[in-house]
């Protein structure tokens, strides 16, 4: 058979990396319980499932924050009785707390049974009260597991299941309202009740009954009668099980166990510290001249803003204004504002974010990389990658080869890209050109895509209004995956007026799921960056008619740009990829046929797979017929010119060395500080950052960067040595999407075809299979990078390398 020759040479690039996981995914066939190496604990990645994050955008810096999982409630019963533990705090705060956690469990919307989580009405107060009645209920249920469990379903899995189910909800909705409704008090609720919360997990995690009786299963002569999808339980459980310290002893356990309960408070801490230093910085601006270049949208934000802040006469037009770290408005300054000096200071007080005074990061990043390696030894590991490794595809070495590869095929474009900024700025007369520093590039990156490819993102904005954009996107999914999609608002309680609920309905019209869509930005509250969550998972065990599973739920969060008087929220294209990027997530949660929930939808899949769906869906942005259905601008209805288009397409890959190399910067520091970095050593964490970027990053960062402070991805979120898995899953996905540009875009009838395909396997099947043999079932071949370097003009390069 022949193989064309640039596909060989790619495939010594990246290929040989994927090809060599094979022994190791088919042999480790234990599913992480959704993104588990969040790694703050082990054991709280195992129960309480991690979030879908979008990248850290290279050209927006979009930082994508992550938050724990949920599941789903089942009804319990509770005692009225405060389990509120006697306070050493003095007598007035005593009788405040007592009264506090005096309030009626029984009218308490933590613990009720419901359908869909009251978010309406959740409040802080709510928070101690509930969270302990529920610890003291589940305590009992695993009490009675743990005496009556044998090595069975219906005596194992099914009860833990409900236990798991139980926690992970409830938990779930107070800590999804943290990272969208913050407060003061529900911050203070929950670092009260994290202890106890994380003590309950790590009993459960290290149940010696539990752990044997899934032994005795596997080593049953039954086990081989078993489904895929129950194998899989079976060998996460007993994988995690060991990664949670079950076979530590006395003292070492002991020491495990205070390693956890710290490691989630740090990661709390982080991500307070990075929200709070983001709202920290105002900068107010009177003089018109300071903010020349701003588009209208932009100036119109910031004029909002300050209207929120108390300038009542704050106008678009007149100002005044004030800009923020907030992603909209930081993204703004960077690529528009004329004002060199202002660009300077808004840069510099981003990549310094949480890096002093009450909110400096940097202790609490020391601390929690000794305590990550710390554990790992106990574990009898080298090092935290290896910890992490351990419930993934790729191993240390892999990770370690496929960023160098890529790194070797990126970095020559990216030079290629820099002399072309300097010629570019120099041909305009700027007096920066011959030394270029950070916070000019975004600026002059804009100037040069538009003078080559006649783009200019602001003007395109009226062309993406959020309502458009969700029309096209349904309609995608309608034809990919014959479902429709329907606003169901009023049917579930939401957190805030602008969040959108629908229902996901097959073609017979019965519901298959229900999403809730939170679009907007608002940092007095909000975290930044965009993120997929579930609420409830697909489950047989937790149907609540006895007959039918009980349906999945989840949630997408952006932090797009609002509406803005009476406009609608005029979308950049790069949020409008965002928004396909998490329905892609969302998708694999809420399309799933698995019925076994701690594999279904997104659970179970190893995390350097996680982001197929999510990087697949993006392709379709630059597909004529959807980009063409979404693109129609909102006040006349005129659709995107189709020269526009052509351009859109041709500068899909401007810069795309430089993007790629700003990702695998982030990526190579984060695996070389949890293998290489000794946490007290003779380095500091921004040493190994400055040392990786200089053979990751053509213009290396400023000495005093200190972009690890708000690098909430390995720090708060479930990227620690982890970072790698978006360029991994990145040759899944563009390898993926390849099987609809081989059937023919344009045949419509071949793209339903191969998208039903797509839905049977990589979206139906979850965690019940390794995600290697799901993509060769629907790809009918192992992967091949050939596609990825293709997509990002990079293939060239890599052939001649």
């Amino acid at each position: 058979m022949h193989i064309p020759k640039r596909a060989l040479v790619a495939s010594l690039l990246v290929l040989n990396m994927l090809m060599a996981t094979r022994f190791s995914v088919s042999r480790s066939v234990h599913p992480i319980l959704r993104k588990s190496p969040k790694r703050i604990s082990q054991l709280t990645s195992k129960y309480l499932h991690k979030s879908q994050s979008c990248p850290l955008w290279s050209s927006s810096f979009s930082f994508c924050l992550q938050s724990l999982h949920k599941s789903k409630t089942t009804s319990l019963s509770f005692s009225t009785s405060s389990t509120c533990p006697p306070s050493s705090l003095s007598m007035a705060a005593s009788a405040t707390a007592s009264a506090v956690d005096d309030l009626s469990l029984k009218d308490n919307p933590l613990l009720q049974d419901f359908e869909f989580p009251p978010f309406d009405v959740v409040k802080a107060e709510h928070v101690r009260p509930g969270i302990r009645a529920l610890l003291k209920q589940l305590e009992s249920d695993l009490d009675e597991l743990e005496r009556t469990v044998e090595p069975s379903w219906p005596k194992l899995v099914e009860p833990l299941e409900k236990i798991v189910d139980q926690l992970t909800v409830v938990w779930g909705m107070i800590n999804h309202l943290k990272s969208v409704k913050d407060t003061p008090e529900l911050r203070s609720a929950i670092e009260e009740v994290q202890p106890e919360k994380v003590k309950f997990q790590l009993r459960l995690g290290q149940s010696k009954p539990i752990y044997n009786a899934f032994k005795a299963i596997q080593e049953s002569p039954e086990w081989n009668a078993l489904s895929h999808a129950r194998k899989r339980i079976v060998e996460s459980q007993i994988k995690e099980a060991v990664l949670n310290g079950v076979s530590l002893e006395d003292d070492k356990r002991e020491q495990f166990n205070k390693i956890e309960q710290e490691l989630e408070k740090l990661s709390h801490k982080f991500s307070e510290n990075v929200l709070d230093a983001t709202k920290k910085f105002e900068k107010l601006i009177t003089d018109k001249k300071e903010i020349e270049g701003l588009p209208a949208t932009a100036l119109g934000l910031a004029a909002q803003t300050a209207l929120s802040k108390g300038h009542e006469n704050a106008t678009a037009e007149n100002g005044p204004w004030i800009i923020t770290l907030d992603a909209p408005s930081f993204m703004s300054v960077m690529q528009h504002a004329k004002n060199r000096v202002l660009r300077e200071e808004v840069y510099r007080a981003y990549v310094s974010r949480a890096s002093s005074g009450d909110l400096d990061n940097t202790p609490i990043i020391d601390r929690i990389l000794k305590l990550r390696l710390e554990k790992a030894k106990l574990l009898g590991y080298k090092n935290y990658a290896e910890v992490s490794m351990a419930m993934k595809m790729a191993t240390v070495d892999k990770a370690f080869e496929l960023l160098e590869k890529l790194q070797s095929a990126s970095w020559d474009p990216a030079v290629q890209d820099m002399e072309d900024l300097k010629s570019f700025s120099k041909s305009q007369g700027a007096l920066e050109a011959d030394k270029l520093d950070h916070w000019d590039i975004s600026f002059w990156s804009e100037r040069l895509r538009e003078s080559k490819y006649e783009i200019n993102e602001e003007e395109l904005r009226p062309y993406f209004s959020l309502p458009k954009v969700m029309d096209g996107l349904f309609n995608l999914a309608k034809t990919l995956f014959g479902i429709d999609i329907e606003p169901a608002d009023g049917l579930a309680p939401v957190w805030n007026n602008d969040v959108r609920f629908y229902c996901v309905k097959d073609s017979s019209g019965s519901p298959n799921a229900y999403f809730y869509f939170d679009p907007y930005s608002r940092p007095s509250e909000k975290k930044g960056g965009a993120w997929m969550d579930e609420v409830v998972s697909r489950s047989r065990v937790l149907s609540r008619n006895g007959t039918t599973s009980r349906l999945p739920v989840a949630h997408m969060v952006c932090n797009q740009t609002p509406p803005v008087g009476d406009k609608p929220s005029l979308m950049t294209f790069r949020e409008v990829e965002t928004v396909f990027h998490e329905f892609g997530h969302a998708l694999q949660h809420m399309l799933t046929k698995q019925d076994e929930s701690l594999v279904a939808g997104i659970r179970g899949i190893e995390w350097d797979a996680v982001e197929l769906p999510s990087q697949f869906m993006e392709n379709w942005c630059y597909h004529r017929d959807t980009l063409m259905s979404i693109a129609k601008h909102y006040q006349t209805g005129e659709s995107l010119p189709e020269d526009v288009y052509l351009k859109l397409l041709a500068a899909r890959t401007f810069r795309a060395g430089s993007f790629s190399l700003r990702q695998l910067r982030f990526a190579s520091v984060d695996l070389e500080l949890h293998t290489n970095y000794v946490p007290g050593g003779s380095e500091s964490v921004f040493d190994v950052d400055q040392r990786v970027s200089k053979r990751t990053q053509v213009l290396p960062p400023l000495p005093e960067d200190r972009f690890l402070c708000s690098f909430s991805h390995i720090f708060a979120g479930g990227y620690a040595a982890g970072y790698y898995s978006y360029k991994w899953a990145e040759v899944l996905s563009a390898d993926a999407f390849s099987a609809f540009e081989d059937a023919g875009l344009n045949d419509s009838k071949a793209v339903q075809d191969t998208g039903r395909r797509f839905r049977e396997t990589i979206l139906a099947f979850g965690g019940g299979k390794p995600p290697l043999e799901v993509f060769v079932e629907f790809r009918g071949r192992e992967p091949s990078p050939e596609p990825l370097l293709r997509h990002n003009g990079l293939l060239s390069t890599a052939a001649s390398a």
